[in-house]
C-alpha cells in the first residue's frame, strides 16, 4: 500500500501530517505535482514532478496507483478515477470517498459548476480549519492501520 498526494493543490498543513505519519508508519508517500517542493529528507517520502498542463499530475497518480493505495486529494474528478481503478481517495478535510458516495458527490460537483458558470456566486469551501485538519488525520491513521503491513 502506497499513498499518492495531489500536491499542487494540497494544503501544507495536510503534507505536514502525511510526513509524519510516512515516518511513524513506514509507509512510502509520493507527492506528485508539476512543480518542485520541498520535502523532507526521508526513505519514505517521494517527489513525482510532471509536465504542466491540465490533469498530468491526476494522470500520472492514476497510472501509477495499484488497487488499495491511498490517493489525498480534493479533485472529485480524480477521486472517482482512482476508485474505479480500487483506490481509495481522501480529501484533505477528512472526507473518504467510496463506492457509495463518490456519484452523488460528483453530480453535486457538476452540478455547482453548471451554477457558477450561468452566473450564480456559490462562493468557494471555507478555510481548512483545526477540526478539519483533525478529521484527516484521523482517516489517514485509520486507514494505515487497517491497510498497511509495515515490511
Amino acid at each position: 500500500m502506497k499513498i499518492w498526494v495531489d500536491a499542487d493543490a494540497c494544503p501544507g498543513v495536510i503534507k505536514e501530517t502525511l510526513f509524519r505519519a510516512a515516518d511513524r508508519a513506514k509507509v512510502e508517500v509520493t507527492l506528485v505535482a508539476n512543480h518542485s517542493m520541498r520535502i523532507p529528507p526521508s526513505r519514505f517520502i517521494k517527489m513525482v514532478i510532471v509536465s504542466s498542463g491540465f490533469d498530468v499530475a491526476d494522470d500520472e497518480i492514476v497510472k501509477r496507483l495499484d488497487a488499495g493505495d491511498l490517493v489525498i486529494t480534493a479533485d472529485i474528478p480524480l477521486a472517482s478515477e482512482v476508485i474505479d481503478k480500487g483506490g481509495v481517495a481522501l480529501n484533505p478535510r477528512g472526507e473518504l470517498y467510496t463506492d457509495q458516495n463518490i456519484k452523488a458527490i460528483l453530480n453535486m460537483r457538476d452540478f455547482m459548476d453548471t451554477m457558477r458558470s450561468s452566473g450564480v456566486q456559490t462562493g468557494g469551501p471555507a478555510a481548512l480549519g483545526q477540526s478539519d485538519r483533525q478529521a484527516f488525520a484521523n482517516q489517514l491513521d485509520r486507514f494505515i492501520t487497517k491497510h498497511h503491513k509495515p515490511d
